[in-house]
């Protein structure tokens, strides 16, 4: 009778690949779908107030502006004085009515009309610029106007 004899190979065996892509289509829906884009590149410091009667609305008929000192990367440029920020870019008080109709014009044509300003004013920023910011809004018809704030009670610090 013969003797069987185990074959000893030294060579490890190749991976199989055939589920790799699988896996990475895996991965690059989970990156898809927890991703979020930002809108807007925030230029402006914006420290919220607080307050003890908030609400939640829709956002898809809202438009912000920012309000407040420019962020630390950007002072030495733009200085310490308050700005107001659309979009991407500082506009001055006198620019809002342009940037406004054109992101008016970006929504969707049944939300025009039902259209809502969003301001995002900094605590420290002046009434001034507020105020101003309010009589453009005002020439233009915006008459819908949001205050930003965190929820909270300012006395209770």
């Amino acid at each position: 009778m013969s003797k069987f004899t185990k074959k000893k190979s030294s060579e490890v065996p190749a991976v199989n690949t055939a589920s790799l892509p699988d896996i990475v289509f895996m991965l690059l829906f989970f990156f898809m779908v927890v991703t979020v884009l930002r809108d807007n590149n925030l230029l402006v410091q914006n420290t919220l107030p607080k307050a003890d009667q908030v609400e939640k609305l829709k956002k898809d008929r809202s438009v912000y502006i920012y309000a407040g000192k420019p962020s630390q990367r950007y002072q030495d440029k733009y200085g310490t004085e308050g700005k107001i920020q659309i979009g991407d870019k500082y506009t001055d008080v006198g620019n809002i009515k342009f940037a406004l109709t054109e992101l008016r014009a970006k929504l969707r044509p049944e939300l025009q009309d039902k259209v809502m300003v969003a301001l995002k004013v900094d605590e420290e920023t002046n009434t001034g610029l507020v105020s101003d910011i309010k009589q453009e809004l005002r020439e233009l018809n915006m008459l819908k106007i949001i205050y930003i704030t965190t929820p909270g009670n300012e006395t209770e610090n």
